[in-house]
């Protein structure tokens, strides 16, 4: 029976699970609530485990009904058959289709398989801007099997020379506005290289590869000409940026393509959305990132020919662009940038890249909404990356036990002053503790390779660490420090070659130069170390440019310093430029810097020396330099 005021009918026993149940319920909160507190990036961790699973499955494995490998190509010429009017290129107005690119490609393959000695695995280089022909060139060639060597557009001489010679090239495809480029070095090119520009009218010498397109046919090229067996043979070459010498040709297998292009994918775009990129297509954030991530999507691009802070929202809202590609300071430069109304008046819901500063990630989502961050990071031939899932201000990734299943990577203690890994009496490095700057290292492997340079030997080895922990065991060399925090979230802290010790400490040069950066007159600051004579290390100096229309105050340097900075990390000397070197890529340029050093003999720009008794920068005279040559000036 049941007890009065129960609630149920007379005759009705209560159920002798809904105690259990009601223990279960409350254990699952507790679990949850223990979970929350002691793992809070649990399932963010899983669902990144499982997309890289996904992305494993999508790269490595075998598809179609004769169980052919896949490459990026093979994944256009898909969606050309899929989706063959939808937009893939936008470009000044002018929308080009998947299935436009595709014919327009055709062209480009018929007519270098008819009229140049090209055959299956040659090496072809590539200088052109950021236009719709770039891909097409690209894609006709990969249609033939050849291998594409993106030539940065901004090299000229010397570096250009280097840079073709490096890569072997037996042609030579020219964009229209870089023939006088090709005419300076036309001499001194190596022999025998088939010289073929994007234009009407050209020199003698040089073929025209636009005249041909009008009367070649754009039918289907047999996928005999670049159907590979093996995701590990080369498909690009694409140049390091150049920031400590000059760069370098990555070799770029199929397998590490095709990993690429599920990076947008990953942090969640779909084929819905419309996708700016304003990088240079040499750099393979823009190529292998962007258009690649649109090929596995089949999604659409905006296609700029270099990137303009001015023109950025503008282009955003035109387009209806809804993700955005970064790099370097890209964010840093729309910040910059005079406040206008309605600036969150925009569909971008995300921006994927690498190398936002965290002040500038904040100042970029206060002012411009509520646009998701999607850090990565992964050097061009690299073997190692990480993806910020979490959207953690600042950080790279997490490095997880998931991670880990993956990659076999180390924070390995290094030594600044000898600029080289810290090893012990046997010979082994060990790991640095977590909250500690170290130089990350990644395994290779058969699962992780590296393939190293083309033409240049000596700097592949250069990247590698061998006998590390153990004897035989090789090591990627990044020279990138980072830090591992508490909940295993990775930091940027510095490249090694910027990196400098001063009075026994060292000194990361993208810290100083933050700092330098938050005063309201400054433009940009590019922060080395400069050899002194008669001290160990290296003194700070400063590169600057200033705002429009502002003027350097000098005591207000001095005092951001002293403020924000120890003693050893306060730049010794500041350098006035009018304009700042950077890459294409927007990677401040330091080698040049580095080289000069704070010789007014040698160094026409402004030149100031920090005073502590006049508590302010000062110029830096000819005599103060003597002095300090001298060591009557201490530091």
């Amino acid at each position: 029976m049941a007890e009065p005021g129960s609630g149920l009918p007379s005759g009705l026993a209560v159920p002798t699970f809904l105690p259990w149940l009601t223990g279960l319920g409350a254990g699952m909160v507790f679990l949850s609530f223990l979970q929350k507190l002691l793992y809070p990036y649990f399932w963010s961790d899983l669902w990144y485990l499982l997309k890289m699973v996904r992305c494993g499955l999508w790269t490595t494995g075998k598809h179609g009904q004769k169980g052919e490998l896949v490459t990026v190509l093979d994944k256009f010429l898909i969606q050309a058959m899929k989706r063959p009017q939808k937009p893939f290129i936008i470009y000044e107005g002018d929308i080009y289709t998947y299935e436009d690119v595709d014919r327009r490609s055709n062209k480009v393959a018929h007519v270098l398989l008819n009229h140049s000695p090209l055959k299956r695995g040659d090496t072809v280089a590539l200088l052109m801007s950021n236009e719709p022909d770039f891909v097409h060139v690209w894609f006709g060639l990969a249609k033939l099997g050849c291998v594409v060597a993106f030539l940065n557009s901004n090299v000229r001489s010397v570096s250009l020379l280097h840079c073709i010679r490096s890569c072997e090239p037996r042609v030579l495809v020219v964009g229209a506005g870089f023939l006088e480029t090709i005419e300076d070095v036309l001499p001194r090119l190596p022999e025998g290289i088939s010289i073929w520009a994007m234009k009407d009218s050209v020199p003698q010498g040089i073929i025209s590869l636009k005249e041909k397109l009008s009367t070649a046919s754009d039918c289907h090229v047999p996928r005999s000409h670049h159907a590979i067996s093996n995701t590990k043979t080369p498909y690009l070459y694409i140049f390091t940026s150049g920031t400590t010498g000059l760069p370098k040709a990555a070799m770029i297998c199929h397998l590490a393509a095709m990993k690429s292009s599920t990076g947008l994918w990953a942090f969640g775009c779909t084929p819905d959305d419309i996708i700016y990129i304003t990088l240079p297509l040499y750099h393979s954030a823009a190529s292998l990132v962007g258009i690649g991530g649109c090929i596995e999507l089949g999604a659409t691009c905006v296609l700029r020919k270099k990137f303009s802070a001015s023109q950025f929202w503008n282009d955003c809202r035109k387009y209806n662009v809804t993700v955005f590609q970064y790099i370097g300071e890209l964010c840093h430069y729309l910040c910059k940038q005079p406040k206008r109304e309605g600036e969150k008046d925009h569909r971008v819901r995300l921006a994927i890249g690498n190398g936002a500063r965290s002040d500038v990630w904040r100042e970029f989502l206060d002012r411009f909404g509520n646009i998701k961050m999607c850090e990565f990071y992964g050097a061009t031939e690299g073997n190692i990356n990480f993806m910020n899932h979490t959207g953690k201000i600042g950080s790279v990734g997490r490095a997880t036990f998931f991670h880990k299943l993956f990659f076999t990577f180390h924070l390995i203690k290094y030594d600044f002053q000898k600029d080289e890994p810290i090893r012990d009496e046997q010979g082994w490095c060990s790991d640095v503790k977590k909250g500690e700057p170290g130089l990350l290292i990644s395994q290779v492997n058969e699962k992780n390779p590296f393939f190293g340079y083309a033409g240049n030997k000596k700097q592949t080895e250069k990247k590698l660490l061998c006998d590390v922990f153990k004897k035989g065991d090789v090591y990627f060399n990044t020279g990138d420090l980072m830090v591992q925090d508490q909940e295993d979230f990775l930091y940027f802290w510095d490249r090694i070659g910027d990196t400098f010790r001063w009075k026994g400490e060292n000194v990361a040069t993208t810290e100083v130069g933050a700092i330098i950066g938050m005063l309201d007159f400054i433009q940009e600051a590019n922060v080395y170390g400069v050899v002194v004579p008669g001290y160990e290390g290296k003194a700070g100096m400063a590169s600057i440019t200033l705002k429009p229309n502002m003027s350097l105050d000098l005591e207000k340097v001095y005092e951001q310093v002293v403020t924000f900075l120890p003693a050893y990390a306060r730049p010794q000397f500041l350098r006035m430029q009018e304009k700042m070197e950077a890459t294409g890529t927007f990677k401040l340029q330091k080698f040049q810097l580095v080289e000069e050093g704070f010789s007014p003999l040698k160094i026409s720009d402004p030149l100031y020396f920090m005073d502590n008794l006049k508590k302010s920068y000062i110029p830096l005279t000819k005599e103060i330099y003597d002095q300090i040559i001298l060591g009557k000036i201490k530091l």
